[in-house]
């Protein structure tokens, strides 16, 4: 009796990841030293914003995502902190704004001019200070406009409204140790956060209470993260009484984990991505040199490894970019941008596939720049999914992809016009064909009748000279037998 190992069908199996190449990398760029377990890097469509070194304050980097190559170093930032700044995050309306957050306390929301900076950015469109102890974390509301949540090291949450400046929710009761992150729900009616106590929470931020807790859902010390998924579960990464690092994932109430899986020893934070449309949790280590990517699925058990992208280089932080500024055309369903020392990298992952056309089942709807509510909507007790778009606008249009068919595949823009020079009497029997097809292709057309009878006259001059040989080869075959019969 054969065992034959059945292999799980995805159509992530095959995923892989490809750095670009050095010029489409941001070269010379000083990232960040801070202490600080952040991903140091945000991307949208338009901007790539890294968090740099700045001497005197806090300062980070907005590049148009077109200006690769070597960043000079009078390039203009963002400067208005006084101290370091330890997170950044674009809003997901409007890809001209930008939060960040910083160790003297406060909060900053930037407007950035549409082609990038041109001059140092000083000046905020607001300030907002609530804050006792730096502020670590900033992330936007996924479906309300202007809802910007933030947390800092007085283990406080705040929820501002940006429009307003004003502070809609504090929160500070119900975390007692440091707060490493928080994620927002689908819909944006709670938060999962993650604590230096251990403990996993899902909170409900408009009544201030507590969903539901998980103490110790990772034994280790060490720094844990927890993200929601789509359909409500809760997504972790943390470490083992042993320090080796952990995935995790737990139903809505954070009783038992569905899944519990090790990976190694190394000490660095686990840092996941996810994707919804996919379901795909990428994890990045700080100091790894490596992007794991896993698959969750409703069936055990749930977490299914894909594969590892190398590279040689360790990163310091990542950034990722959101689904409508990926190339549809070329399958690619997540792009990182990878921070080095001195330079970022772009890696993309793709699905290969053989078709050129438009990948449905890779690119369901996705999350699109509108809000589904107001500020306002949303602290009245409402909620709304993410306003989905299609991808298919993403994908080169059509009209242009055709022009450049049909541009190749033109016969007079391919080749070169026949000259009445080109054939000459002892041209071959391709050039005969060439001649013959030519005058259909290239040169019929108002205009080019002379022309055209110049082949022909050629063709027929082409023609008499071979009947010509043909009769001389026949004559010196003649005489050819009569000599070798003796009769000459």
């Amino acid at each position: 009796m054969s065992f034959r190992k059945v292999v799980r069908q995805s159509k992530f199996r095959h995923v892989f990841g490809q750095p670009v190449k050095n010029d489409q990398c941001y070269e010379d760029i000083r990232v960040s030293r801070v202490t600080w377990d952040s991903t140091f890097c945000a991307v949208n469509p338009k901007f790539l914003a890294v968090i740099v070194e700045a001497s005197g304050g806090g300062a980070f980097l907005v590049l148009p995502l077109s200006k690769t190559g070597r960043i000079d170093k009078a390039y203009p930032t963002v400067c208005g902190h006084t101290g370091p700044v330890l997170d950044i995050d674009w809003c997901p309306h409007n890809d001209e704004v930008i939060a960040s957050g910083s160790e003297d306390c406060t909060v900053m929301v930037w407007q950035i001019p549409e082609n990038g900076l041109a001059s140092p950015l000083t000046e905020p469109v607001v300030v907002l200070e609530g804050h006792t102890k730096r502020v670590g974390i900033v992330t936007w509301h996924p479906t309300a406009r202007n809802v910007l949540l933030s947390a800092g090291c007085d283990n406080v949450v705040l929820i501002w409204n940006v429009g307003t400046a004003e502070e809609l929710y504090r929160l500070d009761g119900l975390h007692p140790d440091l707060i490493y992150n928080v994620s927002w729900n689908r819909d944006g009616s709670l938060f999962c956060s993650a604590c230096k106590d251990k403990g996993v929470r899902i909170i409900d931020p408009r009544r201030g209470t507590l969903v539901a807790e998980r103490e110790r859902a990772h034994e280790g010390a060490r720094p844990m993260r927890a993200i929601f998924l789509a359909d409500g579960k809760v997504f972790t990464t943390g470490f083992s009484r042993m320090s080796e690092r952990q995935l995790a994932l737990w139903d809505p109430n954070l009783e038992e984990p569905m899944a519990l899986q090790e990976l190694d020893s190394s000490n660095g934070a686990l840092l996941p991505f996810y994707d919804p449309d996919t379901s795909v949790v990428y994890v990045c280590g700080k100091g790894d040199s490596s992007i794991r990517y896993f698959e969750i699925t409703d069936e055990p058990p749930y977490i299914h490894f894909l594969n590892t992208f190398t590279s040689k280089e360790p990163q310091r932080g990542m950034g990722s970019m959101p689904k409508r500024g990926l190339e549809v055309s070329k399958c690619e369903i997540a792009r990182f941008y990878k921070l080095h020392e001195r330079k970022c990298e772009p890696i993309v992952m793709t699905v290969p596939r053989k078709s050129d056309l438009f990948q449905d089942d890779l690119y369901p709807d996705t999350a699109g720049p509108e809000a589904a509510l107001e500020a306002e909507e949303w602290v009245s007790g409402r909620d709304a999914n993410p306003i989905l778009i299609s991808l298919r606008e993403a994908y080169v249009p059509s009209k242009q992809r055709d022009l450049k068919v049909s541009r190749r595949n033109v016969l007079s823009d391919s080749r070169p016009a026949v000259a009445p020079s080109s054939a000459r009497l002892g041209a071959s029997t391709s050039a005969v064909a060439t001649h013959t097809t030519a005058p259909s292709g290239g040169l019929a057309g108002a205009g080019e009748a002379g022309k055209l009878e110049e082949v022909m006259q050629e063709l027929r001059a082409l023609r008499a000279l071979v009947k010509e040989q043909g009769e001389r080869i026949g004559r010196l075959e003649e005489q050819l037998g009569r000599v070798e019969n003796g009769d000459a």
